[in-house]
C-alpha cells in the first residue's frame, strides 16, 4: 500500500463498465463536425450513447461544438423504456 495513489482503482471496476445516453439538443454542422462519420441536425435532439470514462470529455465536445445536453441515463435505464 506504501507509495500507491489512492486515486487509483481496479481496472476490472464495474463502473468501466456503464455506458450512458446524453440526449443533446442545438448541434449545428459546422467544420468541426464535418470530419465526424455521422451528420449533425439542428432541427432536434440526438442521443449519444457514452462510456462512463469519456462522460467529462464528450460533455466538453458537446459544449464546443455549440450544442446543449438535455438529459443523461443510463443505457440499461434507456433499453428497459424502449421495451415497455
Amino acid at each position: 500500500m506504501l507509495g500507491q495513489s489512492a486515486l487509483t482503482r481496479a481496472s476490472s471496476s464495474a463502473s468501466d463498465n456503464r455506458v450512458f445516453v446524453y440526449e443533446v439538443a442545438g448541434l449545428r454542422q459546422n467544420e468541426q463536425t464535418e470530419n465526424q462519420n455521422y451528420p449533425v441536425r439542428n432541427s432536434s435532439t440526438i442521443l449519444i450513447q457514452v462510456p462512463y470514462s469519456r462522460m467529462n470529455d464528450e460533455m466538453r465536445r458537446i459544449t464546443r461544438l455549440g450544442g446543449r445536453i438535455v438529459g443523461i441515463r443510463s443505457q440499461t435505464e434507456s433499453i428497459s423504456e424502449s421495451e415497455s
